[in-house]
């Protein structure tokens, strides 16, 4: 999906919810540190494909081994939060 093009409520409605993921790892430098970073984007739940292209991408280009992640996420537009109208009224 071009993210990009999407705004945030579109992909909400398509069943995106809003993802954060501690990242911890090793600091290349001095291994037996742990350094924290957050993640946070639209991913869809229970597969998280974003955190895992990052994950790989993380693996494949940046030195710092990972050591744990952890994840959760927020449904932000429940069903109560939309309704359809019942009437609508126009104005001059």
């Amino acid at each position: 999906m071009d993210y990009k093009q999407s705004n945030p409520l579109d992909l909400q409605l398509k069943g995106y919810r809003l993802a954060t993921a501690e990242i911890i790892y090793h600091l290349p430098d001095h291994p037996k540190l742990l350094q924290s970073f957050l993640w946070q984007f639209y991913d869809v739940i229970p597969d998280f494909p974003e955190l895992h292209k990052f994950l790989d991408f993380w693996r494949d280009n940046l030195d710092g081994p990972l050591h744990s992640v952890r994840v959760s996420s927020q449904e932000l537009i429940t069903p109560g939060d939309s309704r359809f109208v019942d009437v609508q009224y126009t104005l001059h």
